[in-house]
């Protein structure tokens, strides 16, 4: 098969974007497998490196812009984006909270959700970008469900052929009961239970001190986590620099790194593309089989 060709954006161009996107652009690893097209904003030089800017953000947003553009129009056959900084995109005046968000928005995706794939750990993000404290309102039953079997619909992409779901619990011990919180037993649970009803292989809620444990010991093929640390802290401990950020549920390949914008290191020439390359293989991958 040809290779396909794999858009790079380069994210906030004052963060290290601009230099993973090149050095990966150039390895050899992702040269072998596909061609990639990188997409920069054209007065790319003009960023101070390490600068927070509403100029920045608004140059990162365009690129993204152009990006899926590209792909909805069969140029491109995915897309893997190096990172962009919330707060640019705040002060340029953007709605979004980042790449996921947006990107529902651009191609029309009703149901998505941020995945982060690995070769040590699976996980997918129930609620993403919020404060800590909206958690618990944010995590209803319905928005359960549908993370549920979004990644029961997904995951055969990845080439897991049933999925072995786990919920993983919001407090601690499961809830205990209801001693420690009712949100496990009356929001999780039926959600879970009423996934099973349909066929989903999935299980909990499982407390969240050991599920990811054991998911990384082959148990599960993957966890939904009910908020965004919970889930990328036993990820990033495990598999940092090669774990890789996937939007399920879009129309489009998109994958992205597993870190942020860097921007105390942006423009020294250190920063590492390990998870850049690992974002556009998997692209790549993706990108062979036809997409839902």
């Amino acid at each position: 098969m040809p290779r396909p060709r794999i858009a790079i954006t380069v994210g906030d161009p004052a963060g290290i974007g601009p230099e993973i996107a090149r050095k990966a652009a150039t390895d050899p690893r992702v040269t072998a497998a596909c061609e990639p097209v990188i997409f920069e904003p054209p007065d790319a030089t003009a960023f101070r490196p390490g600068e927070l800017s509403a100029a920045a953000g608004r140059a990162a947003y365009d690129v993204v812009v152009r990006a899926v553009a590209a792909a909805r129009a069969g140029e491109v056959a995915g897309i893997a984006t190096a990172p962009v900084s919330k707060e640019a995109f705040a002060l340029a005046g953007l709605p979004w909270k980042g790449h996921t968000d947006l990107l529902a928005h651009l191609t029309g995706a009703a149901e998505v959700a941020m995945m982060f794939e690995s070769p040590a750990l699976r996980v997918v993000l129930a609620t993403v970008h919020i404060p800590l404290a909206e958690v618990p309102g944010a995590l209803t039953r319905a928005r359960v469900e549908q993370t549920i079997r979004l990644t029961a619909r997904e995951l055969p992409r990845f080439g897991v052929a049933r999925p072995r779901i786990a919920m993983a619990a919001l407090n601690p011990h499961a809830g205990e009961g209801g001693l420690m919180g009712h949100e496990d037993r009356e929001t999780l649970a039926p959600a879970v239970a009423a996934c099973r009803a349909e066929g989903i292989a999935v299980t909990g809620p499982h407390p969240a001190d050991t599920v990811f444990l054991r998911a990384h010991r082959g148990e599960f093929d993957a966890v939904v986590a009910c908020y965004h640390d919970q889930g990328l802290i036993p990820v990033k401990l495990l598999a940092f620099g090669r774990a890789v950020n996937v939007t399920l549920g879009l129309p489009i390949v998109r994958t992205s790194v597993d870190h942020g914008t860097a921007f105390d290191i942006a423009g020294t020439g250190r920063a590492d593309h390990g998870s850049m390359v690992e974002a556009v293989l998997l692209a790549a991958r993706l990108a062979q089989h036809a997409h839902p």
